[in-house]
């Protein structure tokens, strides 16, 4: 018997913390909490493809509006309490930023959907390989208009990669916490 702490389930999810009625809520605000701290502790250094994984690995039709949530919360810490410039080029960074982790978040559904039911470790990194590219890809695509090519060095990067592994690992590891403790909820003993 082989210890899995991150079950396959029938139903398609790869994650579990909750009950399906408050998914939602639970993802809602693990992202929001999150995205507080990322958003003071990195700045413009989000994870929102790590976002994206978990949102899109708990919910099905709700990730996207989960991570639009959590992306509006970047941006009123960024505004409101970081004090970003309010000029037309830093607003234009917000919305691309925005639209990336909306495409990452798709990324991440279709990655899910397509890959086998087993094995979650390992399509949760496959997921966030392709949903980091996908949200590299969307900011790179919009340097030609607002600039900031030289933000995409290969140590950039890797290093803002790196982070997106080390928060969806921390992300999973809060998923599954709450799916171990919750009294109520589905799966509360490890599955063999």
């Amino acid at each position: 018997m082989a210890l899995n702490v991150l079950p396959s389930h029938a139903d398609g999810f790869r994650l579990h913390p909750t009950e399906p009625r408050y998914a939602a809520m639970f993802c809602f605000a693990l992202l929001t909490v999150s995205c507080a701290l990322a958003s003071f502790a990195l700045a413009c250094a989000t994870p929102f493809a790590a976002f994206a994984v978990v949102a899109a690995a708990t919910l099905r039709r709700q990730a996207l509006l989960v991570v639009t949530g959590a992306w509006l919360v970047n941006q009123t810490i960024g505004f409101g309490a970081l004090h970003y410039p309010i000029d037309a080029s830093t607003v234009a960074w917000g919305f691309v930023i925005g639209a990336a982790a909306l495409a990452a978040t798709a990324v991440s559904s279709m990655v899910l959907r397509a890959l086998p039911a087993t094995r979650t470790s390992l399509a949760l990194a496959l997921t966030l390989v392709c949903a980091y590219g996908a949200y590299e890809l969307v900011l790179f695509a919009t340097t030609p208009v607002l600039g900031g090519a030289g933000a995409f060095t290969a140590a950039i990067v890797a290093r803002l990669g790196g982070l997106n592994v080390l928060w969806l690992v921390g992300l999973v590891a809060a998923c599954e916490i709450v799916r171990l403790l919750n009294p109520f909820g589905r799966g509360r003993a490890v599955s063999t």
